[in-house]
């Protein structure tokens, strides 16, 4: 099994004296040294699998883990390992300690959508810009373990300072709805480990190795919850990568690798420097560019892959131009070199520089994909059917209650609303058990109550029904009740209902057979909908182009990518630049860079529109930090050949191919 690794992938899986940091480069096999470890705890120190936990950030990356973590131990996943996302196992310890932290097991978990109404029913500002903003700055304080007392110290702007005074206000909802929010999962388990020494020596003991993916993107309190759970032995391996932080805008800290070397003066430090990826010519590149960066850890990649292409710079004329470019050099590169469309990646610093690209694209008939869009849960329809299953889990949920009785109409209208929450409100209880007290009879005409005890009647019995019959059947029972496909058709253009009824179908079923695979019910299932950011589809059998932001390219390889929009003012962008944040901007250049494994052609616009006007722009400084051996065409050499030469281009073309 050991054979396929080098001498520090070994160090690595093999070191269990304490606490390790591997720093692993791009490209240099951490998924394989994280998975290699796990098989090496359980089959060579015979460790439990109920006792490993490996964190990661993303549902995807945690499925890739399993998976490969059964391939080494036979085909299947060892019984009891755990192997989830930071939020993930927030879930699991806040269920199972839900009365410490004054919830009851069945608590719901709220999206960013959700969290914004709130804000914006507290603040009663109807202004969604205002109150998403207040919500992001609340979230930060969370992140960093910052109290609500302690943010009224903190606020040094407006916003912040409004965003103080709701913040206790927010926490108080959500408690009332029996919900958390995101960082709620992380900084909940914190502050319980932290007020219950008896449960932190239980979680201690239950999850004695811990491994840690992505590293250099915890937050304080992703980093506090690791040092809750390691304890004073310090059983972990922390994988990272200090020149791949983008993250520092979503509260990630950089600053956790050097409190880990402080808080663990033990700690055992392996870097992973050869790369398995790109040809030598490109990591020249990123070693080049990466080097003007102060470093925590010297490292230099390097590989034993050939020197490759020369990685190529090349100017347009503006970004109509460079859409251009790009779409015909992948036309042409795939016609020569017999290549996918799946090969190719473009990637760019913003979502908004993908229309022009994708409008190129269409126009040469090539196919793509963009990776980072719209989620799929984002959907009303899906939004509309997971406000149901909200309820059934947790009636104290008031805003799945909104939803789902105003989803489709049943008649129930504002002004039954508000009575109804004015008189939950004085009761002190949620809408649901408002419903049925007595007392509401005070607070709603006959008609009206009968409305909403009906509704209410309905979510008990699919209740009592959801922990007793499969999720599928349920499902399918739901919808036909609430006449959910005919009440789309009713409103909408038949091709937009179609749209929405296919998604709703696609959901229920990958609902009914997750039920089924994972021999969950439908109260199950739902919190763990909470932590999916998209339905498994598998697009990597699709042969298309993909596009995708920087951010959203981290993890990725592509035979050949081409990188757009290398200018100052985008990439680094121009806040960075104005607020002196470059190092972070040129970690995102450096990890745009080594998704390449066989090709790089980077691209700037010598004008671009901005709104309006067009402004001049600058080359990126990044394009002269990757030092000497990069190929700069200037626009002439980047002009439109003439027919003429493109007739003979061609014709050498084909003479080439027949003689192959």
């Amino acid at each position: 099994m050991s054979a396929h690794l080098n001498a520090p992938q070994r160090d690595a899986i093999h070191y269990l004296d304490g606490p390790s940091l591997v720093l692993a480069g791009a490209g240099s096999g951490k998924t394989r040294v994280i998975t290699h470890k796990i098989a090496h705890l359980i089959n060579a120190c015979g460790l439990n699998p109920v006792n490993i936990a490996a964190i990661t950030f993303t549902n995807k990356a945690a499925k890739e883990m399993q998976e490969r973590v059964a391939g080494l131990m036979g085909g299947r996943v060892p019984g009891g390992l755990t192997v989830c996302t930071f939020h993930a196992l927030g879930v699991k310890i806040v269920r199972q300690e839900a009365k410490h932290c004054g919830l009851k097991p069945q608590f719901s978990i709220l999206d960013a959508s959700d969290t914004v109404q709130i804000v914006a029913d507290i603040t009663r500002d109807a202004d969604k810009a205002r109150s998403k903003a207040m919500q992001w700055q609340i979230s930060g304080w969370k992140n960093a373990m910052v109290t609500p007392e302690q943010a009224a110290q903190l606020a040094d702007n407006e916003l912040a300072s409004a965003a103080a005074l709701l913040y206790a206000e927010y926490e108080r909802t959500l408690r009332a709805y029996q919900a958390v929010d995101f960082d709620d999962l992380i900084s909940l388990p914190v502050r319980l480990f932290d007020e219950h020494p008896e449960v932190r020596e239980r979680w201690q003991n239950k999850l004695r190795y811990l491994l840690v993916d992505e590293y250099q993107d915890t937050n304080r309190a992703q980093y506090t919850l690791l040092r809750h759970l390691a304890g004073a032995r310090g059983a972990f391996t922390a994988v990272g990568d200090d020149d791949q932080a983008i993250y520092a805008w979503r509260g990630a800290d950089v600053e956790n690798l050097k409190l880990l070397q402080q808080d663990y003066p033990k700690l055992k430090v392996i870097k992973l420097e050869q790369n398995y990826r790109s040809s030598k010519r490109i990591l020249t590149a990123a070693n080049t560019l990466i080097a003007n960066n102060e470093k925590l850890f010297e490292k230099r990649l390097w590989s034993e892959h050939g020197a490759g292409e020369q990685v190529t710079v090349t100017a347009c004329r503006d970004a109509e131009h460079e859409a251009e470019w790009v779409a015909s050099k992948i036309s042409a590169h795939k016609f020569e070199h017999r290549t996918k469309f799946s090969d190719y990646a473009v990637l760019y610093r913003g979502n908004h520089q993908a229309r022009l690209i994708e409008q190129q694209l269409r126009n040469q008939k090539i196919p793509y994909v963009i990776s980072g869009g719209q989620s799929f849960f984002d959907k009303a329809e899906i939004r509309d059917l997971i406000a149901y299953l909200r309820l059934l889990m947790n009636e104290d949920d008031d805003l799945a209650f909104i939803r789902a009785i105003t989803t489709p109409r049943r008649g129930i209208g504002a002004g039954t609303l508000e009575a109804l929450g004015s008189y939950a409100g004085r009761r002190h209880v949620s809408l649901f058990a408002a419903t049925f007290e007595e007392g509401a009879a005070q607070a709603l005409s006959a008609r009206q109550l009968e409305q909403v005890q009906e509704f209410g009647n309905f979510i008990n019995r699919l209740q009592y029904r959801a922990t007793r019959e499969p999720a599928s059947r349920l499902l399918e029972d739901l919808l036909a009740a609430i006449r959910y496909e005919a009440w789309l058709f009713e409103h909408l253009d038949p091709r937009e209902a179609e749209s929405k009824w296919s998604n709703v179908r696609d959901f229920v079923g990958w609902l009914g057979r997750k039920g089924d695979e994972d021999g969950k019910n439908l109260i199950e299932l739902t919190q763990t909908i909470a932590l999916i950011s998209m339905l498994d589809k598998n697009d990597s059998e699709f042969d298309g182009v993909q596009l995708a932001t920087l951010h959203a390219s981290k993890g990725l390889e592509f035979k050949h990518v081409l990188l757009v929009g290398v200018e100052e003012g985008l990439l680094p962008h121009q806040s960075s630049i104005d607020e002196d944040k470059i190092e972070e901007e040129r970690r995102l250049m450096y990890v745009g860079i080594t998704r390449a494994q066989r090709s790089l052609n980077i691209t700037w616009c010598e004008r671009r529109k901005a709104g309006k006007e067009a402004r001049t722009c600058e080359p990126s400084r990044f394009i002269e930090e990757m030092g000497g051996d990069v190929k700069v065409n200037d626009r002439k050499s980047n002009a439109p050949v003439s027919k003429e030469e493109g007739r003979a281009r061609i014709a050498n073309l084909m003479a080439m191919l027949e003689g192959r």
